[in-house]
């Protein structure tokens, strides 16, 4: 099968760090507390796997329009996944 996508997200140094952003943000919240398995531990990791996600899905788009919705969608994760990271931290979950 041919492959078509105007951008290839594999090779974007972007995606590439944002699979590593997925990874540390799994290790660190690997022994969060039990209570938070379905809060907050699960909020994060969903926000932060988002970010690789949105950018590959914007990159097998027809259009550039809809490759910056995808990129911008991206930045509002990061945004949040920031916030969450925050909150982790002021609850003693994570250094």
């Amino acid at each position: 099968m041919e492959n078509k996508m105007k951008h290839n997200y594999k090779n974007l140094e972007i995606w590439k760090r944002s699979c590593l952003l997925v990874t540390n943000v799994y290790k660190k919240t690997r022994n969060f507390p039990a209570s938070e398995e379905f809060g907050l531990k699960n909020q994060l990791r969903r926000a932060v796997v988002s970010v690789p996600s949105n950018i590959a899905e914007g990159c097998g788009r027809n259009s550039a329009k809809e490759l910056r919705l995808f990129l911008s969608i991206s930045v509002g994760s990061i945004c949040e996944v920031e916030a969450q990271l925050i909150l982790s931290h002021e609850l003693g979950f994570i250094e």
